[in-house]
């Protein structure tokens, strides 16, 4: 939608109201970078076209329902509302960040061990990448109910942090850290495949993490 500021001529401007100012594409549902059944046997094709056409999609959809209720409480100047449409922003906000990224961290042909600067400062955060890895996977399994286990980037303090978000909460918007990889523990993420086993999902999804992208978004943050 566009929006326009007329003036008159006597050169005053005549503003549009808030509601048209606050003007913004609609968020959409980005295309995965491989097909659903690209990351067999470790996630299987039906997990991840649930996953993404089904569970993202919805978080799509209903962030875009909520900015708009949103739009139209701040132009009403109706604060009441727009302390209300909270929880759902940041719910569905949170999901459909967390899956933007959470796609791109994972790949066909993954797994192994990073390299480079990132393999460094794991190195140097965590001991060894084992102990990363075994860290990771620990916060991961321990989240209670749903949830997401994330590698962050504090940028205060320049190192790397292992941290647990509840429900979809994102991780910059609730702890600051910079997220460059994140593990979904919700079950829709592994149930038809795992069953309530968590820890085999999370024992399998080393090997598709795609870490030319943790890498790339470890060398944005930084600088």
């Amino acid at each position: 939608s566009f929006c326009f500021c007329f003036c008159s001529r006597s050169g005053a401007k005549l503003v549009a109201p808030l509601g048209c100012l606050v003007s913004r594409q609609k968020h959409t549902l980005p295309d995965l970078p491989y097909d659903y059944g690209a990351l067999e046997p470790h996630i299987n094709a039906e997990i991840m076209q649930l996953h993404h056409s089904k569970h993202h999609a919805t978080y799509v959809n209903n962030l875009n329902v909520a900015e708009e209720k949103y739009k139209e409480a701040l132009a009403k100047g109706d604060v009441t509302a727009q302390v209300s449409l909270q929880p759902a922003l940041k719910f569905n906000g949170g999901g459909h960040i967390n899956h933007t990224i959470f796609w791109t961290n994972l790949t066909p042909n993954g797994g192994g061990e990073p390299k480079g600067e990132l393999l460094e400062a794991i190195k140097r955060d965590f001991g060894s990448f084992a102990n990363f890895k075994e860290k990771l996977t620990a916060v991961s399994v321990g989240v209670q109910g749903s949830g997401w286990g994330w590698l962050g980037y504090n940028k205060e303090q320049g190192r790397l942090q292992i941290a647990a978000c509840a429900n979809q909460d994102p991780l910059q918007g609730t702890t600051g850290l910079i997220p460059l990889l994140g593990i979904d523990v919700w079950e829709h993420a592994y149930y038809l495949q795992y069953k309530n086993v968590r820890p085999d999902y999370l024992k399998a999804i080393w090997n598709v993490i795609n870490w030319e992208n943790v890498s790339s978004r470890y060398a944005v943050c930084k600088k």
